[in-house]
């Protein structure tokens, strides 16, 4: 059975094969009919026939099948364009017309992964194409299939290479570089005037001699009984901030914009921040919740915190219940001692939608600075500026203006409990945060 599958199994023959032996069979009623041609006919049958053992032994007996590699990297990114490489290499003596299909990931829907290519003898080349996935998760890769022919082009033989394995596809992280350089960019334009100082404690620097004039209470007397001379404790104005990304995994953050949900908007923009917050040496710590509290992740500064919030940003998923934001304010006050900046990245549909919440978003406001990130939907901005042609469209337009109004309303009511906010189209979140995080860093308004 191996050795039929393995010298027949992976057989196919081309449409050369095909057309060659409808031509042998006209010849042939030809020769019926002109009895004279019957010798040179059956000469031509028996020389294809020929060419056909020729083409099959070098595709399967004598020569070696090309090699695949699939190169991918460890982890890919949501949302964004990744490369994927396949190296061919031509073991044959004479040039291969090949065609490639990768078994790519499920998730991807792409049911037309096939490439040909012209391949030279002995020679290695490089295919490359990209994948853009939508969905946070592990994506399996299949084996790489080739069908590859010889210049006599009669048979064509299938190699199947075993080349499965899984990737895991995280939240946005190809363009963190990018979000640096801006955060580099950004200079103060507030003009000259004095500010006073974010931190409101002191943290530990070093230890130090003794010199007449430090103050007695910072003798460190472990540190003086080792020495044999008197020692202190220096200490420095703590000057970063807390920051907290807290995010929404009710179900109105299921909505989709472009292939990806809002949700996943919120943790790419999350995931970009902590970039940020990191450089600025802030330390950034991760709430999520929904009808019930999901990750948290206690303020830190250390470089390891990127990979500790990429890690459980990677396994969010929606919820598809209200939001509970009575149990999130009694989290914070348990949670949170210390004054910091809380970023909610939520969303609000209307105006009752937010009066719901208002009272918990004052109360967590009273302890915090509260800057309340939610969406503008991009759809009815659209519908409400389209012109109208008949008495439907007015209509139409009619209601996305009233919920457009209602999206600023949102903002007004925020503001007027000294609650910050931003509303941005999906795609622009990030960097509107950004900015808007850089901005309350600069005015030092925590």
């Amino acid at each position: 059975m191996r050795g039929a599958k393995k010298y027949i199994g992976d057989l196919f023959v081309t449409q050369r094969f095909y057309v060659l032996m409808g031509s042998c069979v006209v010849a042939y009623i030809f020769s019926f009919f002109f009895t004279a041609l019957y010798g040179v006919v059956n000469m031509l049958f028996e020389f294809s026939c020929f060419l056909f053992l020729i083409d099959y032994i070098f595709l399967f007996i004598v020569f070696k099948s090309p090699v695949a590699k699939r190169i991918v990297a460890d982890r890919l990114s949501n949302g964004e364009v990744n490369k994927v490489s396949i190296l061919i290499t031509n073991q044959m003596p004479f040039m291969l017309q090949i065609q490639i299909i990768d078994e790519v990931p499920l998730q991807l829907q792409e049911r037309n992964m096939s490439i040909s290519k012209k391949l030279r003898a002995k020679k290695t080349i490089e295919i490359k194409y990209t994948i853009t996935p939508f969905e946070r998760g592990n994506y399996e890769f299949g084996n790489i299939i080739i069908y590859f022919q010889s210049r006599l082009g009669f048979l064509q033989k299938r190699e199947i290479t075993k080349a499965s394995e899984t990737v895991k596809v995280y939240p946005s992280f190809i363009n963190l570089g990018k979000y640096q350089l801006m955060a580099q960019a950004v200079t103060n334009e507030y003009g000259s005037k004095r500010l006073r100082k974010i931190g409101q404690s002191v943290e530990f620097e070093q230890i130090k001699d003794y010199i007449g004039g430090d103050d007695i209470r910072t003798i460190n007397w472990k540190a003086t009984a080792r020495k044999g001379m008197l020692m202190v404790n220096n200490y420095t104005d703590e000057k970063s901030q807390q920051v907290y990304c807290i995010i929404d995994k009710g179900r109105l953050m299921k909505m989709p914009f472009y292939g990806l949900s809002l949700l996943d908007y919120a943790i790419n923009a999350t995931l970009a921040l902590t970039n940020i917050c990191l450089q600025k040496q802030d330390k950034i710590g991760l709430i999520s919740f929904s009808n019930k509290m999901g990750s948290v992740i206690a303020a830190d500064r250390k470089p390891i915190q990127r990979e500790n919030i990429m890690q459980v940003l990677y396994k969010e998923n929606t919820a598809f219940l209200e939001s509970d934001y009575e149990m999130l304010y009694m989290q914070i006050r348990n949670k949170i001692k210390q004054r910091s900046l809380l970023v909610l990245f939520t969303n609000f549909e209307s105006l009752n939608g937010l009066k719901r919440q208002t009272s918990y978003l004052r109360s967590i406001a009273k302890h915090h600075l509260l800057l309340v990130v939610f969406f503008e939907n991009t759809e009815l901005t659209k519908l409400s500026v389209a012109h109208a042609n008949n008495v439907e469209d007015i209509y139409v337009k009619t209601i996305a203006d009233k919920l457009t109004f209602e999206k600023r309303l949102v903002v007004k009511e925020l503001l007027k409990y000294g609650i910050l906010s931003v509303i941005s189209s999906p795609d622009k979140l990030t960097v509107n945060t950004i900015n808007k995080y850089l901005e309350l860093k600069a005015k030092q308004v925590l």
